[in-house]
């Protein structure tokens, strides 16, 4: 009919008007010069996001460090303290650098990672099974759940006389305090976090046969990470600062010369230098530790949950 062709031919005439026709049988010059062009664009973007992100990361520790260190500097300047009791910065440095000719930092160092790596493995081996069967038996959480809490508030030092005259000046004695302080912390972070799986979760893998201790493994465990990870972040914290408090009251030579006793040697030789640069090693340490193991994690956690954006 008329009518209908006529209708026809205008609904084309509207289509090619909106969406001209591609070019048939050859190539688009133009759309691949701007897809080269973007291209280009996008690996100047991508470095130059590269060098604002180390900007970003780099340059605040940096300046918070020199400020720091300048505050310091005009505090000894200034004569407030004598210098035997508040040291500079110089100072401080020509101890570390004392410590390091005479062979003993590395020694120190190893003696107190060792022990404190060794604390924690026991700990999330005792803490994770401990936290799971919390968070299962419901009397066993309203029995022990606040004792564990409260545990996790104590001050490790509380421990280390009590460690001793159980154990003597031993490792043993220092290991258990170690593990009275992280052991709380791992299995109240493993609760934390699986009080926020959804219920939902567990629903489906029940429907798909994850019951049981397959559950736990492939459900539970994995929708509880992040909260396991803070947990085991908070357990680390607590194993580093409950073996230097070890190692500070309960130090013997037939233990080792960890930090704890390296700090507590500069302090009865009133050496002030010596106990401000072993209080900076315990802080590095620690600092490298969650730069270098936790943080890492804690990325890919976030990273593969959709919460964190991957780097350019």
């Amino acid at each position: 009919m008329p009518g209908a062709d006529t209708r026809r031919s205008r609904k084309a005439a509207d289509a090619r008007t909106v969406l001209p026709d591609a070019p048939r049988g050859g190539v688009d010059l133009d759309g691949l010069s701007t897809g080269l062009d973007a291209l280009q664009s996008t690996q100047h973007k991508g470095g130059a996001r590269l060098g604002g992100l180390l900007l970003a990361r780099v340059l605040p520790p940096v300046v918070a460090i020199v400020l720091i260190l300048a505050v310091w500097e005009l505090v000894h300047l200034s004569g407030v303290k004598p210098d035997y009791v508040l040291p500079g910065p110089g100072a401080v440095w020509d101890a570390l650098v004392e410590q390091w000719y005479l062979g003993t930092t590395l020694g120190v160092i190893g003696q107190s990672v060792s022990r404190g790596a060794l604390g924690f493995l026991a700990a999330v081996a005792i803490g994770t099974p401990l936290g799971l069967f919390v968070w299962r038996v419901r009397p066993v959480r309203t029995a022990i759940g606040p004792m564990l809490t409260g545990l996790q508030s104590l001050p490790s030092v509380a421990w280390v006389p009590a460690a001793v005259i159980w154990f003597g000046l031993t490792d043993t004695a220092i290991y258990a305090v170690v593990l009275l302080g992280a052991v709380p912390s791992v299995a109240n972070g493993l609760v934390a976090g699986m009080d926020q799986v959804p219920p939902l979760f567990v629903r489906a893998g029940r429907s798909l046969g994850a019951r049981g201790l397959r559950g736990v493994r492939h459900i539970l465990l994995p929708a509880a990470l992040p909260g396991y990870l803070a947990g085991l972040k908070q357990g680390w914290a607590f194993s580093w600062r409950s073996l230097m408090a070890a190692e500070l009251i309960a130090g013997s030579p037939e233990m080792g010369y960890g930090l704890g006793q390296m700090l507590e040697n500069g302090r009865v030789a009133q050496d002030m230098p010596l106990v401000l640069a072993t209080i900076l090693l315990i802080l590095c340490v620690g600092i490298s530790v969650d730069l270098l193991v936790f943080a890492p994690l804690e990325r890919y956690v976030l990273r593969t949950r959709g919460l964190l954006e991957r780097a350019p």
